[in-house]
């Protein structure tokens, strides 16, 4: 069998940091540019308070969710009952509850 040298392992082994240290430095400039540029609009009045709309979220993330989570604990049913099936049952009960959130809301006219 042929053996690595050290240098490719080293390599190997800095990729991923790097690729994380880029990562976090990026986000950071994202949010520090969002900050600065959100102070900026409000200073000048111009900014405006972003519309949510929390039963469409709710309604989007829950159907994802179940249909994700569905998917997965019958997949994962199907190899064996073995902690993995947590992977499949969590976001289906994440799914389920955000449905039945926007089922109440939505039935009570709010």
């Amino acid at each position: 069998m042929q053996q690595t040298s050290v240098v490719v392992q080293v390599i190997i082994a800095i990729i991923p940091i790097v690729g994380i240290v880029m990562g976090s430095i990026v986000i950071f400039f994202y949010i520090f540019w969002n900050h600065k540029h959100t102070t900026l609009l409000i200073k000048s009045g111009l900014w405006v308070k972003p519309h949510f709309n929390l039963n469409a979220f709710c309604l989007l993330t829950g159907l994802l969710l179940s249909s994700v989570g569905l998917a997965l604990t019958i997949f994962l049913l199907v190899i064996g009952l073995n902690l993995g099936l947590l992977g499949g049952i969590i976001p289906l009960a994440l799914g389920i509850g955000l449905l039945a959130y926007y089922w109440i809301m939505h039935g009570t006219g709010t």
